[in-house]
């Protein structure tokens, strides 16, 4: 079974640009199209491998959640986990006429009981989520 949703948009910004968006904790709620991400909480100004974050969330309730940087290659990747070990990962790939292919992935292959994600509803809610994360990217990218 798979355990990964994927989606990607070709964004008009250089992977260092949105790379400096994505491993800066603070822009993350700009981002968000789950509507559950609310600040960044005593974080670092900028993201590395191994560093830890903390966010202010709501998913019907608030609540904190602690992540921490498990992929990072400068420019290209960042992924973050928390207590349950699955990923929110980033993927870019630069084009040469400047603009970005990036891909927003959910992969809970690495959490500690991936079936019970599998059988419940946040598959689907992340694809949708995913999407509108990536539409807002693409917007605040967009040329004028």
């Amino acid at each position: 079974m798979r355990r990964l949703i994927s989606q990607s948009r070709v964004v008009s910004a250089s992977a260092e640009e949105i790379f400096e968006l994505l491993t800066d904790p603070a822009q993350h709620p700009l981002i968000d199209g789950s509507g559950s991400v609310l600040a960044a909480r005593g974080t670092p100004r900028r993201l590395a491998l191994g560093m830890k974050f903390g966010m202010d969330m709501r998913m019907g309730a608030g609540y904190r959640i602690l992540n921490t940087v498990v992929e990072f290659e400068q420019g290209r990747l960042i992924a973050w986990r928390h207590f349950n070990g699955h990923r929110w990962r980033w993927r870019l790939d630069p084009h040469a006429d400047g603009t970005t292919l990036v891909t927003e992935e959910f992969d809970w292959s690495t959490a500690r009981v991936p079936l019970l994600i599998s059988l419940s509803w946040f598959p689907r809610r992340n694809r949708r989520a995913i999407t509108r994360s990536l539409d807002r990217l693409a917007a605040r990218f967009a040329p004028r």
